[in-house]
């Protein structure tokens, strides 16, 4: 090609006509791009469709990537949808990953499942046998509102299971009830011999359901089940009207400066105690601070003492990382801070509970979206689980970031702990 030197082997000369091996696939590229460009359909899989089943199937399905077809998406997300379902059209759904499993169809059936426990805290116990049966426990939420026979099961299945061990104590940890507490319990004072191959105690599992086995044998619970969305202005429903005066302001620059790296820190949420995703927390203070650095808080645990107005303080107890990013500044794709606002509806408190699905994960309240392992640091004084506030997803807002930081508080002693977590 013009202007290539480069010298090339008679052979090579002989496959591509005289051209190096680079020029001749960069030529090809261009061909095949060219090809594709000329010769790609676009296709709507929605055109005509009306009613919301119909359309959710078709979202579900999976399809082949063809690089000559290019598809309209659909102008309202997945969980919009599933939200705004009438209880009948959700039964329908129900009915039809029932008929998916029946089909060996697993993967598509759950996901339908997960979409009608998360998004609309649907019951879905008359799928749990087939589960069961097929032995597919790899989403635990799905058991949370399992009846007493099908939890019994799995109680008795954790001993001999030992393939499925894991997922069963996650799926006995997000149902709960007083059962699993007194078997919880139970394990906690005479751990099984099976527990030696766990890497946590058996009652640790609690805490993927949003609790803890509290010394005592109490169930305590770490999450607020009334959960609001964090959304853009710009995201809410077209028949959701914003407040006039905000009860909550996110992603606002602090005064206050990191004592590692000199960097301004980071206000992830001020809200007004009243507000109902808080009042829970009973805080003798008007408004509720989260800050963090944004930089050394993507390493390390970051503390805040609240003083007797509310005013965050940089704790005592932060201990500083062993190694810091030399980044200067974390998420620069945001260039300016996005105006957020708290939804006035609340939404499932396991909307967002399950980080690999599609939806917006922002939000006060509710069950947070774990990239990893489920993470609620322990309170410096009082050494007990701090409750999980909320959390911020920097991906909700701009393509290009990503990770979620999580905002906890121990109400006894009125300090602020955040984490981050990322893929």
């Amino acid at each position: 090609m013009e202007g290539c030197s480069a010298t090339i082997l008679p052979s090579t000369a002989a496959k591509t006509n005289g051209i190096c091996m680079p020029c001749h696939q960069e030529q090809e590229r261009k061909k095949r791009v060219a090809y594709i460009e000329k010769n790609r359909k676009t296709v709507n899989l929605y055109e005509g469709l009306a009613d919301q089943v119909d359309i959710l199937k078709v979202m579900h399905a999976p399809r082949k990537y063809d690089p000559l077809i290019q598809y309209v998406p659909f102008p309202i997300r997945k969980e919009q949808i599933y939200v705004s379902l009438s209880y009948q059209d959700a039964q329908r759904m129900l009915k039809y990953a029932m008929e998916l499993l029946a089909v060996n169809n697993e993967s598509e059936a759950q996901d339908i499942l997960l979409s009608l426990v998360c998004y609309r805290d649907d019951n879905i116990s008359v799928a749990l046998p087939e589960l069961i049966q097929r032995g597919l426990f790899q989403d635990p939420i799905l058991f949370k509102d399992a009846p007493q026979d099908i939890r019994n099961q799995l109680i008795v299945r954790v001993l001999w299971d030992e393939d499925n061990r894991n997922h069963l104590l996650l799926a006995l940890g997000w149902i709960g009830d007083a059962k699993v507490i007194n078997q919880y319990r139970e394990w906690q004072m005479h751990q099984p011999k099976w527990a030696e191959q766990l890497y946590v105690t058996p009652e640790t599992y609690a805490v993927d359901g949003g609790w803890e086995l509290t010394s005592n044998g109490e169930r305590r619970n770490l999450v607020n089940p009334l959960c609001y969305a964090i959304r853009q202005t710009d995201q809410q429903d077209d028949d959701e009207v914003v407040l006039k005066e905000d009860p909550a302001h996110f992603l606002e620059t602090s005064h206050s400066t990191c004592p590692w790296c000199n960097r301004k820190l980071t206000k992830l949420m001020v809200a007004a105690t009243s507000h109902p995703a808080l009042q829970y927390l009973d805080l003798q203070i008007e408004n509720l601070q989260v800050i963090t650095c944004e930089l050394c808080g993507s390493f390390s645990t970051i503390y805040m003492e609240l003083d007797n107005d509310g005013m965050p303080v940089w704790s005592r107890y932060n201990q500083e990382p062993v190694y810091l990013s030399d980044m200067d500044d974390v998420n620069s794709s945001i260039e300016t801070s996005p105006n957020l606002v708290l939804s006035q509806e609340p939404q499932s408190p396991y909307y967002a509970a399950v980080w690999t699905m599609s939806q917006l994960n922002s939000q006060i309240g509710g069950h947070p979206s774990w990239v990893q392992d489920p993470e609620y640091p322990v309170c410096p004084c009082c050494e007990r689980r701090m409750r999980f506030i909320g959390q911020i997803d920097y991906a909700d807002y701009d393509e290009y970031a990503e990770g979620i930081y999580y905002m906890f508080i121990c109400p006894k002693d009125y300090i602020t702990a955040t984490i981050y977590q990322q893929s």
